[in-house]
């Protein structure tokens, strides 16, 4: 199975790679965002270790089912040969209706059929009020193309 694009990355092929992540990622669909990786990819997300797709698909049904209206926005931060630095912030709620958002770097690395063998993620949540919101757009689903990434807004 090949997922392009394929490494070595290119700014322009890199920050595609990221959009397709973030896409996917606002589905919400476990089994999508798993077809991204390789069969035995191996994770870090905060202080938890996964391997292989079954334990991403597992931990990805658990994370929205508690992170609930999930919107997500990524942008590239550096990328070299098979690997990509990126940067994200989300937003969320817990059952109890408080938001949260989410900001966090990952370190993704490739292999030659541009499925994801590796992630690093480093996650900090703060709690949000609801008017402290930035990211509206009709979830789940990818963000509009015209609604703003990251840039150098402030944290």
């Amino acid at each position: 199975m090949s997922r392009p694009p394929l490494p070595p990355f290119t700014r322009e092929t890199a920050a595609r790679k990221v959009r397709m992540a973030e896409d996917a990622w606002n589905s919400r669909d476990p089994e999508r965002v798993a077809l991204a990786y390789t069969e035995d990819s191996r994770w870090r997300n905060r202080s938890e270790f996964l391997e292989g797709r079954a334990a991403i698909v597992a931990f990805l049904t658990r994370k929205w089912d508690t992170e609930r209206d999930y919107r997500l926005i990524k942008d590239l931060w550096a990328f070299d040969g098979n690997r990509i630095a990126v940067r994200f912030q989300y937003e969320w709620h817990d059952a109890g209706g408080q938001w949260h958002r989410s900001y966090g770097n990952e370190q993704w690395e490739f292999d030659e059929s541009g499925l994801m063998r590796r992630r690093e993620a480093s996650i900090n949540d703060v709690a949000i009020g609801a008017g402290e919101r930035r990211f509206h757009w009709p979830a789940p689903g990818p963000r509009p193309q015209d609604f703003p990434g990251l840039g150098d807004e402030p944290r």
